[in-house]
């Protein structure tokens, strides 16, 4: 069953979500590979989010909306609103990076 999203959310979750679902894929994957990572790179992050980002807007289901918001939420809170690029911990820019959100990529 699809969802309604409405502009707001779709712009702000694809503003605050500046990898390709691509580009995510392959860094859960580096990520994952890892030397401290316990999960096989072919086994890396959660399905789910990849999957919000290669989705029609039409076919999105509730529990993306959700996700959806959940995803700016987290990176607004941990971010300034104009998400300039900021280099911060290594960690933190790996835990955005599995969000989607890459802090050092200009918007």
């Amino acid at each position: 069953m699809s969802a309604h999203v409405d502009d707001a959310l779709w712009n702000e979750f694809h503003r605050v979500v500046n990898m390709t679902s691509r580009e995510l894929q392959d860094w859960l994957r580096t990520d994952a590979a890892g030397t401290d990572a316990e999960v096989e790179p072919e086994h890396a992050g959660t399905p789910s989010g990849q999957e919000v980002l290669r989705k029609r807007r039409a076919d999105l289901t509730e529990h993306d909306a959700d996700r959806m918001r959940r995803v700016v939420d987290r990176v607004l809170a941990e971010r300034r609103d104009d998400l300039e690029p900021t280099a911060g911990q290594q960690y933190w820019r790996r835990r955005m990076m599995r969000m989607g959100h890459d802090p050092l990529k200009p918007v």
